[in-house]
Protein backbone atom coordinates (compact mmCIF):
# COMPACT_ATOMS: atom_id res chain seq x y z
CA UNK A 1 0.00 0.00 0.00
CA UNK A 2 1.19 3.49 -0.79
CA UNK A 3 1.62 5.57 2.37
CA UNK A 4 1.87 8.84 0.49
CA UNK A 5 -1.55 8.27 -1.10
CA UNK A 6 -3.20 7.68 2.27
CA UNK A 7 -1.58 10.77 3.78
CA UNK A 8 -2.66 12.85 0.78
CA UNK A 9 -6.25 11.53 1.08
CA UNK A 10 -6.37 12.31 4.80
CA UNK A 11 -4.88 15.76 4.18
CA UNK A 12 -7.40 16.48 1.41
CA UNK A 13 -10.26 15.28 3.63
CA UNK A 14 -9.16 17.56 6.45
CA UNK A 15 -8.84 20.55 4.11
CA UNK A 16 -12.34 19.88 2.70
CA UNK A 17 -13.74 19.52 6.23
CA UNK A 18 -12.10 22.80 7.24
CA UNK A 19 -13.65 24.60 4.24
CA UNK A 20 -17.10 23.18 5.05
CA UNK A 21 -16.72 24.14 8.73
CA UNK A 22 -15.70 27.68 7.78
CA UNK A 23 -18.73 28.10 5.49
CA UNK A 24 -21.05 26.77 8.20
CA UNK A 25 -19.46 29.13 10.71
CA UNK A 26 -20.09 32.13 8.45
CA UNK A 27 -23.69 31.06 7.80
CA UNK A 28 -24.27 30.59 11.54
CA UNK A 29 -22.83 34.04 12.27
CA UNK A 30 -25.10 35.64 9.67
CA UNK A 31 -28.17 33.88 11.07
CA UNK A 32 -27.41 34.93 14.65
CA UNK A 33 -26.79 38.56 13.70
CA UNK A 34 -29.98 38.68 11.62
CA UNK A 35 -32.06 37.28 14.50
CA UNK A 36 -30.53 39.75 16.96
CA UNK A 37 -30.98 42.65 14.52
CA UNK A 38 -34.57 41.65 13.77
CA UNK A 39 -35.37 41.39 17.47
CA UNK A 40 -33.89 44.81 18.14
CA UNK A 41 -35.77 46.42 15.25
CA UNK A 42 -39.00 44.72 16.34
CA UNK A 43 -38.55 45.97 19.89
CA UNK A 44 -37.90 49.51 18.69
CA UNK A 45 -41.02 49.39 16.46
CA UNK A 46 -43.29 48.02 19.20
CA UNK A 47 -42.14 50.65 21.70
CA UNK A 48 -42.43 53.55 19.23
CA UNK A 49 -45.09 56.26 19.51
CA UNK A 50 -46.40 55.52 16.00
CA UNK A 51 -47.08 51.88 16.85
CA UNK A 52 -48.82 52.80 20.10
CA UNK A 53 -51.01 55.37 18.33
CA UNK A 54 -51.85 52.87 15.61
CA UNK A 55 -52.87 50.21 18.15
CA UNK A 56 -54.89 52.73 20.18
CA UNK A 57 -56.82 53.77 17.07
CA UNK A 58 -57.56 50.14 16.23
CA UNK A 59 -58.72 49.35 19.77
CA UNK A 60 -60.87 52.45 20.05
CA UNK A 61 -62.37 51.78 16.63
CA UNK A 62 -63.38 48.27 17.69
CA UNK A 63 -64.68 49.41 21.08
CA UNK A 64 -66.80 52.17 19.56
CA UNK A 65 -68.43 49.61 17.29
CA UNK A 66 -69.30 47.44 20.30
CA UNK A 67 -70.62 50.26 22.50
CA UNK A 68 -74.38 50.37 22.77
CA UNK A 69 -76.21 53.45 21.55
CA UNK A 70 -77.32 54.14 25.11
CA UNK A 71 -74.24 56.26 25.71
CA UNK A 72 -75.54 58.67 23.09
CA UNK A 73 -78.50 59.39 25.38
CA UNK A 74 -76.17 60.60 28.11
CA UNK A 75 -75.41 59.56 31.63
CA UNK A 76 -77.79 60.22 34.52
CA UNK A 77 -77.21 63.33 36.60
CA UNK A 78 -77.45 61.53 39.92
CA UNK A 79 -77.30 57.95 41.05
CA UNK A 80 -78.03 56.21 44.32
CA UNK A 81 -75.43 55.05 46.82
CA UNK A 82 -73.28 52.16 45.80
CA UNK A 83 -74.25 50.17 48.90
CA UNK A 84 -77.48 50.38 50.84
CA UNK A 85 -76.86 52.29 54.04
CA UNK A 86 -78.59 51.78 57.32
CA UNK A 87 -78.11 53.55 60.60
CA UNK A 88 -76.11 51.62 63.15
CA UNK A 89 -77.68 51.17 66.61
CA UNK A 90 -76.08 53.12 69.43
CA UNK A 91 -74.86 51.23 72.49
Amino acid sequence: MNVNGIIALISASLIMFQKIANVLSIVSFLMVTSVIGGGYMGYKYVTSEQFQAKMMNKVLGNVQGLMPKILDQGLPDMTGPSLPTTKLPKF
